[in-house]
């Protein structure tokens, strides 16, 4: 569905000075207004489009479904249609508006659920297009016919925080925003769940794709989104609650409260004009901002009347008039892509030179969205990972111009890595060469388990943060790396965990020196054997060094659905392993899309 313009409140002579290529969309949407009502001239002479002053028959009763954003606004539409005694077919309009989270109305929809409204006006274009592509046959039919506003996307701060940042004058992308405020831990950005909130998603994809565009920015995307899903709230109203109740320094310093919110700007606007709301500034990316649309459906058009589909589209038709079009400016709307309404925008804190009133950001493809969200859903849920480390001597090898060895690098890297991860994440820690414990190659150092769990005295993480400190060569070890593979992979998955990302590391800097252990056609073999799309447990093999052997990382890599990498510098593998992670959050967002 394409986003079809609105008229412009301030225009009420009906003149129009914008390319033609703008009045030819309107023009398309009103076509599809009047075809969805049965015809042109059907309209024209059932009165549909008539203002009568009287109700000839009862009123034609109207149930209607919208974000909790857009709900107040067309509750008073509704009421002024109904004092205005606004008539389809000669029969006046009582529409009932209730506020309803638009991830679970398309929940509703997708499972082939009726609502029980005739209409629907979720607050993005994203939840439209879930419905109209699900797997399900079932899902109930959605049909559009127009949008009613739109609001951009940005990031709000207390003031502090934005002062902080050089804000009005200084402009960022939203890679330098996210950046900035995840660097500072006085400076903490919260958002709602992109899964349930079209704002969240909107600017993780805005996130991702400019993060695409940059050398080592999928790394640093997704080390933001690990750090972000910290503080995310379930819905848009509930990320407004994680703000400061005041500006003291108790509330300012709480570490549950957030300085800066990824926010729509009607949110801030609602939020700034409330009578205890406080206020907000607003940074609007200067690599454009994405833009809730607020799409307006009707609901199964099959199982409507013919006088409720008509009553439908003629309220539609009715917002679209100069005086509704002001009556969503003044709920904090934009109701034209090429203006700003600088009341609006005032106050709901944004200021010149913030690019507030650039062109919105090219809309999101839904692959580009289903990617960020398969990204996001694969990053930032809890995660079970057993590392296994390469323990051969060969790892006392110097790394050229560190002065450190590759033991000595690799375990920095590692512990990098370990603070990436949440108290709720499952991590463990193995060990290999030759015959470390009896015949076996391999040693189970900490088992994997909750980082944040009680071990003797500290916690999962402070056991592992010693074990990594304490990985050291063996002398004259060579490497285990067959039967270590087959036996980490057998206890990877028989440890499956549900609702988790579960995955096998596995850090090698050779090839396999084992002359008594199975073969690499029979690992092969039996990997795929035990590889699992429903429990997938993918092998993240990284070849460390150049005696290591990266075709044969990534064939054993891939026979588990994982993927196999070489770095030259252990002190790259914390980079490696986040990469990894994205790469299986795309393959499982393509997976799903199939």
């Amino acid at each position: 569905m394409g986003r079809h313009s609105l008229p412009d409140p301030d225009r009420a002579d009906g003149s129009d000075p914008r390319p033609r290529a703008r009045r030819r969309k309107v023009a398309l949407a009103t076509v599809l207004v009047l075809t969805v009502a049965g015809g042109t001239a059907v309209a024209v002479r059932s009165g549909l489009l008539s203002f009568g002053s009287s109700c000839r028959k009862d009123a034609v009763r109207l149930k209607l479904a919208a974000s909790p954003d857009m709900a107040p606004a067309l509750r008073a539409a509704a009421g002024q249609a109904r004092d205005e005694n606004i008539t389809s077919d000669g029969q006046c309009l009582n529409i009932s508006v209730t506020a309803e989270e638009s991830y679970k109305v398309a929940d509703t929809l997708k499972s082939g659920k009726h609502p029980d409204v005739q209409v629907w006006v979720p607050d993005s274009e994203l939840w439209v297009n879930q419905v109209t592509s699900a797997a399900d046959a079932e899902a109930t039919e959605v049909t559009p016919a127009g949008n009613v506003a739109a609001t951009p996307v940005g990031v709000a701060m207390v003031p502090a925080a934005a002062k902080s940042l050089g804000w009005p004058k200084k402009t960022y992308t939203w890679l330098d925003l996210a950046g900035a405020t995840l660097q500072d831990d006085s400076l903490r950005l919260g958002a709602a769940d992109p899964a349930r909130s079209a704002t969240g998603l909107l600017a993780l994809t805005q996130l991702s794709t400019a993060a695409a565009k940059v050398k080592g920015g999928d790394t640093q995307a997704a080390a933001m989104m690990k750090t972000l899903s910290q503080r995310i709230s379930d819905t848009d109203s509930q990320v407004l609650d994680t703000l400061p109740r005041d500006s003291s320094g108790t509330e300012q310093g709480n570490p549950k409260r957030n300085q800066a919110l990824v926010l729509s700007e009607q949110s801030a606007f609602a939020y700034n004009a409330s009578a205890d709301g406080g206020s907000l500034d607003l940074f609007y990316p200067k690599d454009g901002s994405p833009r809730l649309d607020y799409p307006y459906n009707l609901v199964d058009r099959e199982r409507l009347t013919t006088d409720e589909s008509r009553a439908a589209i003629r309220f539609m038709t009715y917002l679209s008039k100069p005086a509704q079009q002001k009556l969503m400016v003044k709920y904090g709307f934009r109701t034209d892509d090429e203006a700003a309404p600088k009341a609006v925008v005032a106050k709901a804190g944004g200021s010149s030179p913030q690019p507030y009133a650039v062109a919105p950001a090219e809309p999101a493809s839904d692959a580009a969205l289903q990617e960020a969200l398969g990204t996001w859903t694969i990053t930032v849920q809890s995660a079970r990972i057993t590392t296994v480390v390469d323990a051969s001597s060969s790892m006392s090898e110097s790394v050229p111009g560190t002065g450190q060895s590759r033991m000595d690098v690799t375990k920095a890297s590692l512990l990098q890595a370990l603070a990436t991860f949440t108290p709720e994440d499952e991590i463990g820690l193995w060990e290999f060469s030759t015959k470390l414990d009896g015949d076996k190659d391999y040693r189970v150092l900490v088992p994997t388990e909750r980082l944040g769990d009680r071990v003797g005295s500290g916690t999962q993480r402070d056991s592992l943060s010693a074990a990594f400190g304490s990985l050291k060569p063996v002398p004259n070890g060579a490497t285990g790396l067959y039967d270590t593979t087959l036996a980490a992979y057998r206890a990877a998955m028989s440890s499956y965990a549900d609702g988790k990302f579960n995955a096998l590391v596995i850090l090698t800097d050779g090839v396999n020196q084992d002359p008594g252990s199975i073969s690499r056609t029979t690992l092969l073999k039996q990997l795929r054997q035990l590889a699992s799309p429903e429990r997938p447990v993918p092998l993240i093999m990284i070849a460390v060094g150049p005696e290591a052997d990266k075709e044969e990382a990534r064939q054993i890599a891939e026979a588990t659905g994982g993927s196999g990498h070489e770095v030259s510098n252990p002190a790259q593998i914390q980079s490696v392993i986040l990469q990894a992670i994205v790469a299986a959050g795309a393959a499982g967002a393509s997976a799903n899309a199939g």
